[in-house]
């Protein structure tokens, strides 16, 4: 079986905690289809795959990209005005890395979404012409996920080492509620209440 996730909602309040926390949904979500890959090769795209593939779709198309803008309006500039040349080079990987992310993720959607829709029983080896009932994904398909997931692991753990402490260290607390604000809004959330020191 494949069975979807759930995964308890983070505040807005704490920015960085909500991103850690996309982080950890992420790495779910990353073991999800690992998973849907070997399941394909050993049943195809029965309902199981079917159901964990919109799951992945999900996640990647919609949550995934509001987690990107978070860090390339709100971590990364904090990073890159700090001067330090080892920070200001690793913020420079990991905007790479969005690109690359993307790049990757509009290949592995297509063949998704025909898992999904049940348009095919196994990953194709070049293109969407000529699907092959035979359950499995192909070499060439694998090693895309298999890049994909090592992308991601490389970055999250890029970020939580060097890039998320530093990020937190040069962000103000005015900044900081701007940030909450934002990712906020960008998701269709009420705003945080203002804290109030009294």
């Amino acid at each position: 079986m494949l069975p979807g996730f759930h995964s308890p909602a983070a505040s807005f309040d704490q920015p960085f905690e909500m991103l850690e926390a996309c982080h950890d949904r992420v790495e779910r979500t990353l073991r999800l289809l690992d998973k849907l890959v070997r399941h394909l090769d050993d049943h195809g795209a029965d309902a199981a795959a079917r159901s964990a593939a919109r799951d992945v779709l999900r996640y990647f198309d919609q949550a995934a990209p509001h987690h990107h803008a978070d860090e390339e309006r709100h971590v990364f500039p904090a990073v890159l005005r700090s001067g330090d040349p080892s920070l200001q080079a690793a913020v420079q990987r990991l905007q790479a890395d969005h690109h690359a992310m993307e790049a990757l993720w509009a290949r592995l959607r297509v063949v998704l979404q025909d898992v999904a829709e049940g348009r095919c029983q196994r990953w194709p080896d070049a293109d969407r012409a000529n699907h092959d009932t035979e359950a499995g994904v192909p070499a060439a398909r694998r090693s895309e996920v298999e890049a994909f997931l090592a992308l991601y692991e490389q970055h999250i753990a890029l970020e939580e080492g060097q890039v998320f402490p530093a990020a937190r260290a040069a962000i103000d607390a005015d900044s900081l509620a701007a940030m909450s604000g934002d990712m906020a809004a960008r998701r269709g959330a009420a705003p945080p209440a203002p804290s109030r020191a009294e």
